[in-house]
């Protein structure tokens, strides 16, 4: 048995496989590791044996660049790819790539490819997100079966997680640099690399950095989010909020959405798990790769395993790139991508008995550093892989906080694909430290918002 293989199957023994109960936090011993072995994230501190991931020392500084109009210049824009893997010599690199890509090679053997580049642990959150992430690991407990928090604090409920829904909760709740406004476009494409466009105008707040805070009105609030189109003119109006529940079995998500034409103000429940996304190609519960209630699945955890995984992509975000040097037929212009070996918790989510979803596994693969999911594979209800999910991730090093710079789901059926959260050529597509009431977050406040 290799030695990868082995380390992931004596970690399967130990951890809780399938979880439907609610586990106890970690005790203060366990805990104490957040200060030396493991990072204040939970993330191994040390590199790889073969020295080709390195040790987090604390990932890039404040001033690791220059940023111009909400763009941050790229730290490692000097360095070239160590190889690129390719359909003639995937064989050599097969151990370390998801399912998912590895069908991207056979459904687009002549034009698809992952440039590999040096790595570097380059994410690093505020110490008030280390704080609350310690706190947490000796408080946070799951309760309703797993499908809620209780005792947490934002960010980072399980920063040494016991089993596969407490690696899916952390991705749910994970730092993104606080309340937020962000703007950034969707690429809905042919399989010939035709496209239509929308750009969104975003803004996210937790209940905490509220002004006008409550904890009696917020408790159960994980976070509130509104979604506005603002382009092209035939798009503009539509706005869709969300008020996300840390227990949504207890409370289920409440949304609403404005329809410009009709000028009214409606309940949404169908946004929410398998409803469709944007073109029909992705599903409500994919955005942010997943986000919702984990209650439809039961979550094993696999162990953690080495990937090559999109990271640190400044270079996508780039001003300097047009649409449509990106969108190309089949996926996105790999030549603009960046890919870096990393360690990656490993977990599979299989639909429960008598519940509904499109999707009847799904396979998930997520950055020990950030707590984002970089790679997602999605199956049919027959069992075959029909959707390869990937994010590309980038440090805001001034800010230190991991987003997205481009959220990919190909169809390897139809060789349609969407490109979410896309950045370019949009100023200032992302502003934080906003100070916003709740009623910025009423559904009575959409109205006024709409534009036509």
């Amino acid at each position: 048995m290799k030695k990868q293989n082995l380390s992931r199957f004596a970690l399967s023994l130990c951890l809780p496989l399938l979880i439907n109960p609610a586990f106890a936090a970690v005790d203060p011993a366990k805990a104490s590791e957040l200060d030396n072995k493991l990072t204040p994230v939970g993330a191994e501190r040390a590199g790889n044996a073969a020295g080709t991931i390195p040790e987090w020392t604390g990932g890039l500084p404040r001033d690791a660049g220059k940023v111009i109009d909400g763009f941050r210049e790229d730290p490692f824009a000097g360095e070239a790819p160590l190889f690129t893997i390719t359909a003639q010599n995937i064989d050599q690199y097969r151990d370390k790539l998801s399912p998912g890509q590895i069908a991207m090679f056979t459904r687009y053997p002549s034009t698809y490819k992952i440039p590999v580049y040096p790595s570097h642990r380059s994410v690093a959150w505020p110490q008030k997100a280390y704080a609350a992430a310690h706190r947490n690991a000796e408080a946070t407990r799951t309760v309703q079966g797993g499908n809620g928090l209780e005792n947490y604090t934002s960010p980072l409920a399980f920063p040494i997680p016991q089993n596969g829904l407490e690696v899916i909760w952390n991705h749910i709740t994970r730092y993104k640099g606080g309340s937020f406004i962000r703007e950034a476009s969707t690429y809905m494409t042919t399989p010939g690399g035709e496209y239509s466009w929308k750009t969104e105008r975003d803004r996210l707040a937790y209940p905490s950095e509220l002004l006008d805070y409550s904890p009696e009105t917020s408790q159960n609030i994980l976070f509130y989010f509104i979604s506005q189109n603002v382009a092209p003119a035939r798009e503009a109006g539509g706005i869709t909020l969300v008020h996300e529940t840390l227990d949504q079995v207890k409370q289920p998500r409440m949304a609403w959405q404005y329809n410009a034409g009709q000028r009214r103000v409606r309940r949404a429940p169908q946004v929410a798990y398998d409803s469709p996304g944007p073109g029909n190609m992705r599903t409500t519960d994919q955005a942010d790769m997943f986000s919702g209630s984990p209650d439809r699945y039961d979550w094993q955890l696999i162990g953690k395993r080495e990937m090559y995984v999109p990271y640190n992509s400044y270079r996508l975000a780039s001003p300097d790139i047009k649409p449509e040097e990106l969108i190309t037929p089949g996926h996105l212009n790999q030549d603009k991508t960046r890919y870096e070996l990393h360690r990656v918790w490993e977990i599979v989510a299989t639909l429960k008995s008598g519940q509904r979803h499109i999707y009847s596994k799904r396979h998930l693969f997520i950055d020990e550093d950030s707590w984002t999911i970089v790679e997602a594979d999605h199956y049919d209800s027959r069992g075959n892989l029909w959707r390869v999910s990937e994010n590309h991730i980038i440090p805001l090093y001034d800010v230190q906080a991991p987003i997205s710079a481009g959220e990919m789901t190909y169809d390897l059926l139809s060789g349609r694909y969407v490109a979410n959260y896309m950045l370019n050529q949009i100023k200032n597509p992302f502003q934080f430290g906003f100070k916003f009431k709740t009623y910025d977050f009423a559904p009575s406040t959409l109205r006024t918002m709409g534009i036509r």
